[in-house]
Parts: structure tokens; sequence; C-alpha cells
């Protein structure tokens, strides 16, 4: 008697479980949008008066990025930032110690203070 009640219900166990995948096939596909920032754009007109340690913006490769909460942590001196706030500073990010870019790390570090895209006028 239980070994028939054990196989009976293994039976019924896995033509649920059957039933739930073959009815997978016939429900819609679920669609994942991702929900992108909208780019908010600054002239550089705008960005220029952010041009203090307190208020640092600053234009790098096109996009706005608020670093002032960052300087304190900066390992270089915040003076070598303030110099670039408030201003288009690809070139001083890409050129830096040298000539050498910074790092992957600190382009990713960057993206935490991104604020929006610099406006073509």
């Amino acid at each position: 008697m239980m070994k028939r009640i054990y196989i009976v219900s293994t039976i019924l166990f896995w033509l649920g479980v059957s039933a739930i995948w073959a009815g997978s096939y016939w429900l819609p596909p679920t669609q994942k949008t991702a929900v992108l920032p909208v780019a908010k754009g600054y002239s550089l007109e705008e960005v220029s008066a952010h041009n203090r340690a307190e208020n640092c913006w600053m234009a790098i490769n096109g996009q706005i990025y608020d670093v002032s909460a960052y300087l304190p942590q900066h390992p270089s001196a915040p003076e070598v930032i303030v110099a670039w706030c408030g201003k288009e500073a690809t070139t001083a990010y890409m050129t830096k110690n040298r000539g050498r870019p910074h790092s992957p790390y600190a382009t990713e570090l960057l993206q935490r203070y991104w604020i929006g895209v610099l406006e073509k006028r």
C-alpha cells in the first residue's frame, strides 16, 4: 500500500512540474526595460559658475560631473582638481601624471558624480 502511494504521488508531482514547465511556453514573454536617467543638458557657461572647491563641476568627454564631494578623497592635493573646476577638463583628465590617462577604476568612480551632458551651442 505504501509503495503504491509513493508511486502515485511521485507521478503526480512530476506531472505537475511538467504542466508548469509546458505552461510557460503559452505565456507571453516578459520584457525587461531598463530605466535610464534622463540626461539634463548644461552649457559650458552654466558649468563655469561652479568653479570653487565647495561647488566644483567639470565637463569631461561631453559629460558633466559634480566632483565637490570627491575633492577631499582624491589621492593628490585638491588644488590639482580645483584648477579645473567650472571648465572643460577632458584633456586634464586624459593626460594626468605625465600623459597617462586615469585608470578604469577612476573612470568608474567618476560615474557616481555624473549630473548631465554638455550641450553643444
